[in-house]
Order: structure tokens, then C-alpha cells, then sequence
């Protein structure tokens, strides 16, 4: 039996949103909640309308996306968007709140950066009840919502350059550059014998059980 084929993300939950007003909707995701070192990473795009049909295929959920597909879509939708921004939680501050409320501090950083600001959220699994902002939580909204996409992609390549360009320098040894801080079996090496660095999240267990023995 045949799969079905996978269908890309379109405008049409944002176009029911703005129920053919002019509201500006911001797609809101985050990229880096499983990770053991690293920052988490969100980010919120307003798009000014469908995708054209020339970068359909590029603008989807980021974990579908080849490395140069999603830095081929950054850079035009960088350009594009009405408007974008990005938000960030330290290793440390998710171990003092814990990721799901750091996840949404990331989010709320990244929204209060829009400019113009959206007159609705439309966000990746999550909600933010802090943000006096009407907003729709949709699941998997990146693999539906093209501007929740949108903020998949720009969330993911920041966050990968982060770890590539700047930590994977600061703390060698760990292959930041390829793991991204992903458990992997390089990284998880890499930990039992230089134990952790700075960006490590000691709340996660795997940094835990390293740092206990």
C-alpha cells in the first residue's frame, strides 16, 4: 500500500482567522525543547499573504527540510515577511524554570520584538496566556500554518548557527557543530569525558547521570 502523499503547510488558517479582515496573524514555534545543551529558541513571522508558488516546497515544517533547504527559505523569508524576531532561554534559565514555561518566555521574547505587533498568535502546540494578544494553539500548526512554518525555519537555522558558529568554538569537544546538542551517541561521549559545559542543562537527566557518576 502506497502512503499517502504529505500535504505542505497552506494560508488557510490564517486566512479563516482574519475572517477577511486586515489582521496581522503571527505564526509562533520554537525549535531546541529536547536538547541537552543549548539554549531553546523561538521565533514569530507575519507573513504578508500565501507563499507564491515558487517557494511552496521550501516553507514547511524545519524538521522536513534539508540543512540547505532551510537556509535557502531563511533567506527569503528574512526578506519577505512583514515582519519577524526571534527569542532565546538560556541553558540556565530553563534549569531555574523548566522548559515548558522557558519555551513560552522564549516565545514571549520573540512576539514582543514584532514590529508592526500582530492582532492574533497562531502557535505551534502552546499556549501563552501571559500575552494579551488573541491567539489560536493549533498542533503540529508548523506542518499546517505557513507562517508557523515560517517561524520553524527562521527559529531553527538561528538556532543551529548559534551552536555551529559560536558555541561549537567556545566549548570544543562536544561537536556542537553536528549534533546541535542533540543526545547523541558522539555527544553523550563527549560528556562522560569533559562533564559538562556551561550550556549544558543540568536539570535534563542524561546531564544529570553524567554528572553524578
Amino acid at each position: 500500500m502506497t502512503k499517502p502523499a504529505r500535504t505542505l503547510p497552506d494560508f488557510s488558517l490564517e486566512t479563516e482567522i482574519a475572517n477577511g479582515s486586515q489582521l496581522l496573524v503571527a505564526g509562533v514555534d520554537e525549535v531546541g525543547r529536547g536538547t541537552l545543551a543549548g539554549p531553546v529558541v523561538a521565533a514569530a513571522a507575519i507573513l504578508p499573504g500565501p507563499v507564491p508558488a515558487e517557494y511552496e516546497g521550501l516553507i514547511n515544517d524545519s524538521k522536513l527540510l534539508s540543512a540547505a533547504q532551510r537556509e535557502r527559505a531563511y533567506a527569503w523569508l528574512t526578506g519577505w515577511c512583514v515582519s519577524y524576531a526571534v527569542g532565546a532561554c538560556t541553558a540556565d534559565e530553563i534549569d531555574f524554570i523548566g522548559i515548558v514555561p522557558a519555551t513560552r518566555q522564549a516565545m514571549g521574547r520573540a512576539i514582543s520584538e514584532l514590529e508592526p505587533q500582530p492582532d492574533h498568535l497562531l502557535i505551534d502546540a502552546v499556549e501563552l496566556n501571559a500575552i494579551d494578544i488573541p491567539q489560536t494553539s493549533v498542533i503540529r500548526a508548523d506542518s499546517r500554518s505557513q507562517s508557523a512554518a515560517a517561524a520553524s525555519i527562521i527559529a531553527k537555522v538561528t538556532r543551529d548557527k548559534l551552536m555551529a558558529n559560536v558555541f561549537d568554538s567556545e566549548y570544543p569537544g562536544y561537536g556542537f557543530a553536528s549534533h546541535k546538542g542533540y543526545g547523541t551517541e558522539f555527544h553523550m561521549v563527549a560528556l562522560k569525558k569533559l562533564g559538562a559545559s556551561p550550556i549544558h542543562r543540568r536539570s535534563f537527566k542524561p546531564v544529570m547521570d553524567v554528572l553524578e557518576r
